[in-house]
């Protein structure tokens, strides 16, 4: 499971029109889902973003995180996270997680996020979004739970 974290004074996301999640400061993450990803996979990912020490505390440095800050999290699902674009022009996204093995485990990273008291908005599984972001630093972080990187 990859994720593109992203600190934010506020961010939303929209699908066929409509605002479907929308915070103020948090984190924005787009999450990829890999074939072989299990149910520990979310968990560590969403253990991570709850305790992801990328807030300022009161003498600049990175020592806060999303609890401490009292932050929000808007979770979008985007497969193209897991591109291969080493060869040709093309990117290839057969590592990618099908339909409904994806989207049960992107459901389980927001339900364990929520769980843990961390509010939760969500984009639309499968759907065209449009998402708009104000990012503050800026800041934006690669996870990988395969720890590829």
């Amino acid at each position: 499971m990859r994720a593109v974290v992203q600190r934010v004074l506020r961010a939303e996301v929209r699908a066929g029109g409509d605002i479907v999640g929308s915070i103020q400061r948090g984190l924005l993450v787009f999450i990829g889902v890999a074939l072989g990803d299990t149910e520990e996979d979310a968990r560590w990912m969403a253990a991570k973003l709850g305790g992801l020490r990328i807030f300022e505390d009161g003498e600049g440095a990175m020592n806060r995180c999303l609890e401490e800050e009292g932050g929000s999290l808007l979770l979008v699902s985007q497969f193209t996270l897991l591109a291969d674009a080493r060869k040709g022009r093309r990117p290839s996204f057969s590592a990618a997680a099908q339909g409904p093995e994806a989207r049960s485990l992107y459901e389980l990273v927001c339900e364990l996020a929520a769980a843990s008291g961390i509010p939760v908005e969500r984009g639309r599984f499968g759907a065209d979004m449009k998402v708009e972001l104000v990012n503050d630093g800026p800041v934006t972080i690669l996870l990988d739970s395969a720890k590829t990187f």
